[in-house]
């Protein structure tokens, strides 16, 4: 998907949450309050998802680094919108299918 890796909102539908998450697409969520507007953000800026190597669990607060074009950087928390442990296994596994073919690959 074009090297698309996560997808920050101030929500997400029931439908499109899940069609990320089965894509290997990681759903984050703006903290209650803040959107791109309030946090200065252009779409020009580059992202960092901090903290998630070690693995994630459903609905983790999640920090996100913001770099400027001018270099300047700042911080966010969000909120991993894997809302149950499947979630977070297609998350871990690339989406539904690598999952699926993984299993298969077991049996």
């Amino acid at each position: 998907l074009l090297g698309v890796r996560a997808v920050i909102a101030e929500s997400f539908e029931r439908i499109h949450r899940s069609n990320l998450v089965g894509m290997g697409i990681l759903p984050l969520q703006f903290k209650q309050g803040e959107n791109k507007e309030s946090l200065g953000l252009t779409g020009t800026e580059t992202y960092d998802i901090e903290g998630i190597e070690e693995g994630l669990k459903p609905r983790q607060e999640v920090t996100v680094k913001v770099t400027r074009q001018d270099g300047s950087t700042f911080s966010i928390q969000t909120l991993a919108r894997l809302d149950g442990p499947i979630d977070v296994t297609y998350y871990e596994n690339g989406g539904i299918l690598p999952t699926v073919l993984r299993k298969l690959l077991k049996a």
